[in-house]
């Protein structure tokens, strides 16, 4: 089997890799029927000499590769008929920019692997981002609220050597006791909580967070979808039934706005289920909430405010609540600073391809190459031989509509 890491075709180009330089090389000690190359790049955090380094073919022509394997969305124009593609795709929820690619996908035959829905066979997701995702979007959360509070404003991730300068600059802040929120219990939750540990600040529950105690020192709450929507008859909560029927939840955050400084959204949301606070909400003089860093960066999704994604270089922006548009980020003290950068991972690139790529050496490779026992590669193909798969199948009318 060939595999080939191709580059990075979507603008801006992302730097991640789906396996670095030594690992290609792990890959080759450890499975000697597999034959790595990788694709030239001028973008990538690994450099085309490290791969040389490590014996790995650096080439243009992708063509003789059997598996590809890339990070973000590809161009339409660079997708290979025939091949089999790893990729994130987003397309499993409709995500109308994305169609085209979909339809390319199925016109020319391509096998579509998603990383976003590779999982075991339990249902729990064994691959992504997530973790970098929570770390580094939590770390601007702080930088928009520093920056709008007047404080030294913390460097930027991606100016920075890595994961531990990263947590070393979030320590050094000075701040004012502040309530920070953050929702989800996943992957990209747990890098959120690491970074808020990594600060040394107190956790409290749901209830003390409510209370009007006022804290001496900095807290966060996590709120898990029990604390944030409720059965909208009243029944108990159920989190097996919120997942399958989200639709019969309604929204329990209000109740959370007029205590939160900073919210850290981090929850997956299905389109079915309801948004946290609505614009109106966000025009109430109790609303507390100025910064919100939207790490799941669904627009005009969860979080009302979340009307575009931001960029790694420009990553805020200011939404006002009331003519429901966006301003200048820092101008107007009534608006809503929001961080909605949807590639996070990507301002530490290094750090994050090494746990990627471990990951997919651990749990995916074996499955590729030997007997998918689990079906781990099953579930997670969107497309093949010119057709969604069964579990896809409800993309049907989305993409010929």
């Amino acid at each position: 089997m060939k595999i080939g890491i191709i580059r990075e075709g979507k603008v801006p180009p992302d730097k991640r890799v789906p396996f670095t330089p030594k690992q290609c090389c792990k890959i080759r000690q450890k499975y000697p029927q597999i034959h790595v190359v990788a694709q030239s790049s001028p973008s990538r955090a690994y450099m085309d000499e490290e791969y040389n380094e490590q014996c790995v073919v650096v080439q243009d022509d992708m063509s003789e590769c059997d598996v590809l394997f890339g990070v973000k969305e590809i161009p339409v124009d660079d997708l290979l008929e025939g091949k089999t593609y790893f990729f994130f795709s987003h397309t499993i929820k409709k995500q109308f920019h994305n169609k085209q690619l979909l339809k390319t996908v199925l016109d020319k035959k391509i096998t579509l692997i998603d990383y976003e829905v590779l999982s075991d066979k339990e249902g729990n997701r064994i691959i992504g981002f997530g973790r970098f995702a929570g770390l580094v979007g939590a770390y601007n959360g702080f930088r928009g609220y520093a920056i709008r509070n007047g404080l030294p404003e913390p460097k930027p991730a991606h100016t920075l050597e890595g994961i531990k300068a990263m947590k070393e600059e979030a320590a050094n802040l000075k701040l004012a006791p502040i309530r920070i929120a953050f929702t989800g219990e996943g992957r990209v939750a747990r890098g959120v909580r690491e970074l808020l540990e990594s600060m040394e600040m107190l956790e409290v529950s749901a209830d003390e967070f409510l209370s009007d105690t006022p804290f001496e020192q900095s807290v966060f709450v996590q709120l898990g979808p029990k604390e944030y929507v409720k059965h909208s008859k009243g029944k108990e909560f159920d989190f097996n039934h919120f997942v399958n029927h989200p639709e019969e939840y309604e929204s329990n955050f209000l109740r959370f706005c007029t205590k939160i400084d900073l919210l850290i959204s981090s929850a997956f949301w299905d389109p079915k289920s309801p948004v946290l606070f609505t614009d109106e909400d966000m025009q109430k003089p109790d609303f507390s909430i100025k910064i919100i860093a939207d790490i799941t960066c669904d627009i005009k999704g969860a979080i009302p405010s979340t009307i575009r994604a931001s960029i790694i270089e420009d990553p805020f922006y200011g939404y006002n609540p009331f003519t429901k548009k966006e301003e200048l980020a820092f101008t107007n003290p009534k608006n809503i600073t929001v961080m909605a950068v949807d590639n996070l991972p990507n301002e530490l690139p290094r750090d994050a391809s090494k746990d990627f790529g471990k990951n997919l050496i651990e749990k995916v490779i074996p499955c590729l190459i030997g007997e998918d026992t689990d079906g781990i590669i099953e579930r997670a193909t969107i497309a093949k031989d010119g057709q969604l798969t069964e579990r896809f199948s409800y993309l049907q009318d989305w993409v010929n509509g």
